[in-house]
């Protein structure tokens, strides 16, 4: 199977969202809507992906692991199984609601998935930031003082930051994203969030928005202070790695070429900046690669990649288990 896997994404209305996806990325997008994220790959029941162009157009990427797991993900991966990444990206015009997710010795209990994040600055406006963490020296009954007064903001570590920067967000890491920032966020497949703060804020219908402070406190980790992002670098770099997938930054000059050989495992190629041509497979050509695209290259296929221009992609893998 020498061909990328391609798809089309999903739009999600959020109250926080705005239109960056267009100039940013050069999307369309749906009109008049505030669109928070794009679903760039995702394999759960209330939503799927759905291939665009190649051997497999049209169809569903349960329906395509179901009867090619073993060419897309390698020899022991089971048909049945959920692909294990979500890939978004997130236009933050506001502020995300300061949140948590379940550790996996807490989830089951609480109804959710873990849910272990990266996240990729594609651009930050002056000033925008990260809150993620705890301030050094907060205790649980400090915060939940704090909560009761809505003065949430000074117990939580926030940091600025730029294009180019990242952090790995394991799961039971109180975390929000600051308005302004452009993220590409590979995930855990999970869609479980816990609500503890919004900022007073309410939702597309005009309501305040459903909070899960229970679940919020349950689930945070109290001994996680002040956790540092990745500053963006000139070198080639490991930029996330857990037990559930690894990133690698790879900046690229103009004419440099990544080469994928076959049978090591499936990865995930983003591209973060610049433009990439391809060669799937013998020689034969696949259509550029532009900023904001998410492919999938399987298991079984051998790609090439040459930047076009100055360019940085980032390479996921070690995910298929």
């Amino acid at each position: 199977m020498n061909e990328l896997l391609r798809f089309q994404p999903l739009y999600q209305d959020r109250v926080w969202g705005g239109r960056a996806l267009e100039a940013a990325l050069g999307r369309t997008l749906p009109p008049s809507r505030p669109i928070g994220e794009s679903w760039e790959l995702v394999d759960r029941p209330e939503a799927q992906s759905v291939l665009v162009g190649g051997s497999f157009h049209g169809r569903t990427l349960r329906s395509v692991l179901e009867t090619d797991a073993a060419a897309i993900m390698g020899p022991r991966f089971p048909a049945h199984r959920p692909f294990p990444l979500l890939v978004k990206w997130l236009d933050c015009r506001e502020r995300l609601s300061l949140q948590v997710h379940p550790p996996a010795d807490l989830a089951p209990a609480l109804r959710g998935e873990p849910k272990t994040e990266n996240w990729y600055i594609a651009t930050a406006a002056p000033g925008a930031g990260l809150l993620v963490g705890l301030r050094k020296g907060v205790t649980r009954g400090q915060f939940a003082q704090a909560l009761a007064e809505s003065t949430l903001e000074s117990c939580v570590h926030r940091f600025p930051v730029q294009e180019g920067d990242s952090i790995l967000v394991r799961s039971g890491t109180l975390h929000a994203i600051d308005g302004g920032n452009l993220i590409l966020e590979i995930q855990q497949n999970s869609d479980t969030t816990y609500r503890v703060y919004d900022w007073g804020r309410v939702g597309l219908d005009g309501k305040p928005r459903q909070m899960h402070v229970a679940e919020s406190l349950a689930s945070i980790n109290w001994n996680d202070f002040e956790p540092e992002p990745v500053r963006a670098a000139k070198e080639a770099a490991v930029i996330a790695e857990a037990a559930e997938f690894r990133i690698r930054r790879v900046p690229m000059a103009a004419g440099a070429c990544l080469d994928l050989a076959a049978g090591e495992e499936p990865r995930l190629i983003s591209v973060v900046a610049g433009e990439l041509a391809v060669e799937e497979g013998a020689g034969k050509r696949g259509a550029n690669l532009r900023r904001g695209d998410n492919v999938l290259a399987p298991y079984c296929g051998r790609f090439a990649f040459r930047a076009v221009g100055p360019s940085v992609v980032l390479v996921t893998d070690r995910f298929a288990g």
